[in-house]
This record gives structure tokens, sequence and C-alpha cells, in this order.
């Protein structure tokens, strides 16, 4: 590897996929939870709620890597919270890493599964209910399923974009080597100090991981 060893070159792969996917499983529970709800109630002020969850969707990373880290911060109340519970900060840890590819991943999962909740018949769901159905049991056995597709697509997406997540990550959780280096600050650094060959070989693990998930992604049926 050109100077590299496979140990070096690994680390920050590991845990990038560490990271994504536990950020991918947040972000699937709670785009569900969040679509499902607000799919239900109807309220004043529900646009600007939604635009809340799609901020960072069009937020710089660094603004929200920003916004994290003062909001999660030793001098925060979250932050303060966090070490006492933990007896350690959020910030600059790989914990720091997850949270900052959950909050970029939320909103592109969100809305997917939005739209897919949306394009369930509103004939079966109101059938569901007048035979008796909870809006538990209309989730788990009419929007889930015949959303399947949508929520499927939500979670690739948000696990890719949780891969390649940069600014707010480093804004967040720094670029330690082996404790909270993932792959895209491994690349930043490498190129910076003209190592070539070792941002490629990162930025290749990468590309052939998000290609494999883009395989992943349901596609209608007349697709080759």
């Amino acid at each position: 590897m050109n100077g590299m060893s496979a140990a070096e070159w690994l680390a920050p792969v590991v845990l990038s996929l560490r990271v994504s996917f536990l950020a991918s499983v947040f972000v699937f529970v709670a785009g569900v939870a969040a679509a499902w709800g607000m799919s239900l109630v109807r309220f004043r002020g529900k646009t600007l709620v939604e635009t809340v969850f799609l901020m960072p969707l069009v937020l710089p990373p660094t603004v929200v890597g920003f916004v994290l880290l003062v909001g999660l911060g030793r001098r925060s109340a979250l932050g303060e919270l966090a070490q006492w519970l933990f007896d350690k900060p959020i910030v600059f840890t790989w914990q720091a890493a997850v949270i900052a590819a959950a909050v970029v991943a939320f909103p592109l999962a969100y809305q997917t599964m939005k739209v897919g909740f949306a394009s369930v018949d509103r004939d079966l769901q109101d059938a569901a209910r007048s035979m008796g159905a909870t809006e538990w049991q209309l989730l788990t056995h009419v929007l889930l399923p015949l959303a399947r597709r949508s929520l499927a697509t939500a979670y690739v997406l948000g696990f890719a974009r949780g891969l390649g997540e940069f600014g707010a990550t480093l804004m967040i959780a720094g670029n330690i080597p082996g404790k909270t280096q993932t792959v895209p600050t491994a690349i930043y650094v490498a190129v910076d100090s003209g190592r070539m060959a070792a941002a490629w070989w990162w930025a290749g693990s990468v590309i052939v991981v998000s290609y494999l998930l883009l395989l992943l992604v349901p596609r209608n049926d007349s697709d080759s």
C-alpha cells in the first residue's frame, strides 16, 4: 500500500462502517416514528417543524457541526449531563461521529419515508380503520409492508449519507487516528499531507461500498 500498513488503512474503514451502521439504525427508527407521527397529526406550525427536520439537508455540514459542538460541548447542559452520566464528554469521541452522521442523514431518510407512507392508498387505510384497526396496527400491518421499498431506500441512503459525512464529523468528533478518524477525514488529511496513494486507497473503499449500497436500492420491476 505504498508505505501504509493494512492496519492503518483498515482502522478508518472499520470505524466508518460502525458509525454509519449505528447512525443508520437510529435514523431508520427515528425516521419511521417522525414520518408516521407527522402523517397522523394536524397542527399549526407543522410546516415549521418539518422545516427544522429538513434543515441539515441544506445547511453546510460545518454549520451543523458547529451547532452540535455548541449544543453538546462540555459547557452545554447536554454535555454536562453526559459528563455526569458517563464520566466523559460527548465531543471528540466516536459516539460524536455517530451523532453527526445521524443528524445529517435524517432529513434524507425522513423525506423518503414520508413519500413512501403518502403513496399508500388512503382507501386501504380507511378500510383498515373501519375494521377496528388501531393506528399502531395500521402502521405495522399496512403502512410498513406497503411502503417497504421506500423504507429500504431510506435506510440505504441514510447509511450511505452517514458514510460520506465529513464536515459535521470533523467539527464534533475531530480527527484522532484510531479513535475518531473516519474515511472522509482520513482522505482529507492524506491529501493535505501529499499522501495521494493512501487517499486513493481510502477513496476506493468508499466508492466500492457506496456502489454496493446503491445496488441494494429497490427499483421498479421494469428496471434492468
